[in-house]
């Protein structure tokens, strides 16, 4: 009986998930993800990871593709932590309620014959925080080619990008370094904040036309700059789209710095720069731009206007 007992307890043992995970560029994914015993991947360590838990990076690495589907936070702050997705996405959050943090993360869609298809897929969950980032070179086709894609299909998705460069995203007419686009009755609650998108077919793109629900996007001290289509982008054909932009530069966009299109696609902007594009501000289909009346437009093929009276 005795022996029977230590028997179970050490199975236990065996399949107990620790608060905290390592990965190292030569580790194994069945080794039980210790400090001393690191994983290969990112996908090996999640399955011994408990919930709420956390995976480190002991060294730089590549760490492969994953999906997230509980509470999890992935930090790779001070290491190189990267992950190459080809014919796939890089990191797809799919869990109801799951709060994750992604830091410190290098997520790479491989700009040879097999792109990537997005570099971070939300399809359900609570929040994202996605903090000091590299997104890059997702270029599958429709409808893929995003840095980031919401497309959660109910209740508020809430997402923070912080201190992230996410570029090259995209193909055609396809992608952007962001793209927020619920369905059904799903909406999203969006922050971002000291963060870069260059060089994706769009920068910044939140489009209601898949749901009923609201999209709020509050957007400061970044830039989106380089794209062969717009900057920042509300369009309002579904729920309502709102979009505040602080102090941000949309720049060297051929298409436009700032559009609002749809009666339900309102953005606001203050202390922002906006120069070097096809046209700076421009709204349509009753779209709505709103000007705290302390920009810098100018610089543009065409400047473009507000289409309401300056904000106080």
């Amino acid at each position: 009986m005795s022996f029977l007992l230590l028997l179970l307890l050490a199975s236990g043992a065996a399949f107990a998930q620790a608060t905290r995970t390592w990965v190292s560029g030569v580790g194994d994914d069945a080794n039980p993800c210790s400090r001393t015993a690191p994983c290969k991947t990112w996908a090996g360590a999640i399955s011994k990871t408990a919930t709420g838990g956390m995976i480190n990076c002991i060294d730089p690495g590549g760490f492969g593709a994953v999906t997230i589907t509980k509470s999890i936070t992935i930090s790779c702050k001070h290491v190189e932590g990267s992950g190459l997705a080809s014919l796939s996405n890089g990191i797809v959050i799919n869990g109801a309620g799951i709060d994750v943090v992604l830091r410190g993360l290098d997520i790479d869609g491989s700009p040879t014959a097999s792109p990537g298809l997005n570099g971070i897929r939300f399809l359900q969950g609570a929040s994202l925080i996605v903090d000091d980032c590299v997104i890059r070179d997702f270029k599958g086709g429709a409808p893929n080619g995003n840095g980031i894609i919401v497309i959660n299909s109910s209740l508020v998705a809430s997402v923070h990008v912080i201190n992230s460069n996410i570029s090259g995203n995209g193909t055609g007419t396809t992608g952007a370094g962001i793209q927020i686009a619920p369905t059904g009755t799903g909406g999203a609650n969006v922050t971002i904040t000291n963060s870069v998108f260059s060089n994706n077919i769009v920068g910044v793109r939140a489009d209601s036309a898949a749901t009923s629900g609201a999209i709020d996007v509050t957007v400061t001290d970044s830039t989106a700059a380089g794209a062969p289509f717009h900057g920042f982008v509300a369009l309002g054909a579904g729920g309502p789209v709102r979009m505040m932009l602080n102090r941000v530069t949309s720049t060297n966009n051929l298409g436009e710095g700032v559009r609002a299109a749809g009666a339900n696609a309102d953005i606001r902007i203050g202390s922002s720069v906006v120069t070097g594009n096809g046209t700076g501000l421009a709204a349509a289909s009753s779209g709505q731009i709103l000007s705290y009346g302390n920009n810098q437009i100018n610089g543009n093929t065409v400047d473009g206007s507000a289409t309401a009276v300056p904000l106080k």
